[in-house]
């Protein structure tokens, strides 16, 4: 039968661009770090498509920096330095959300938040949001070997959910976060409402199913509410 089919036993989010509207904040630290450099701020439009990427797609973004290159690991530190400063400054749930997580809890569906940030600065930014204790788990991108799109973060996910992957929706913005899912057993759900990057075309990831907004998990899940 179909996996996408099935109800699921638990659901997981990724953090930035599907979750939590995180690009503010981010896009803030890379322009405070350019004015450090005497160098303009770049409009949220220009970056809003490399926050799921991190530090690495927005230095590449703002800076013109790759990993690779020999002033990467300075700005990368100055840049993350600048961010925890301000890290839930604007940052705020996308529209719908909180009424999907209300929902959830309200019928007892176990969710979780499984994010390649890392742990240092995922874990403050949740308990701005109020969700530290409404969650099944918190997975940061540190908390496993190897980050999304490895497996190990979904599936230590379901784990301590004490759920089945193969029982189990990921929702993610990301290329990656399709490519994790689906290593993992899970139903991997692009979220068409988040950051998207600018790489591989949405209708190339091969997404098990697409939601348009927060409103189509509660479709999904409750198709009768």
């Amino acid at each position: 039968m179909n996996k996408t089919r099935q109800p699921p036993a638990a659901i997981f989010f990724d953090l930035d661009g599907t979750l939590a509207d995180t690009a503010p904040d981010l896009a803030g630290a890379l322009n405070r770090l350019r004015a450090e450099r005497n160098l303009l701020p770049l409009p949220l439009s220009t970056l809003r498509p490399f926050v799921s990427a991190g530090a690495r797609g927005l230095l590449a973004a703002g800076l013109s920096l790759q990993p690779t290159d020999s002033g990467y690991p300075a700005a990368q530190a100055r840049f993350l330095a600048l961010y925890e400063q301000h890290i839930d400054d604007k940052t705020q749930l996308f529209d719908g959300m909180a009424e999907c997580l209300d929902h959830l809890d309200n019928i007892g569906l176990p969710w979780g938040i499984v994010t390649n940030k890392a742990l240092r600065f995922a874990q403050p930014l949740i308990e701005g949001l109020n969700l530290t204790h409404r969650t099944a788990c918190l997975i940061g991108g540190d908390s496993t070997p190897n980050p999304k799109p490895h497996p190990a973060p979904l599936r230590l996910a379901a784990e301590i959910a004490q759920v089945p992957p193969e029982q189990c929706l990921y929702i993610g913005d990301d290329e990656r976060d399709i490519i994790a899912a689906q290593a993992a057993s899970m139903t991997a759900v692009a979220a068409a409402w988040g950051y998207l990057g600018n790489e591989t075309p949405l209708a190339n990831w091969n997404a098990d199913l697409i939601f348009s907004t927060p409103q189509d998990i509660l479709r999904f899940i409750s198709p009768n509410r």
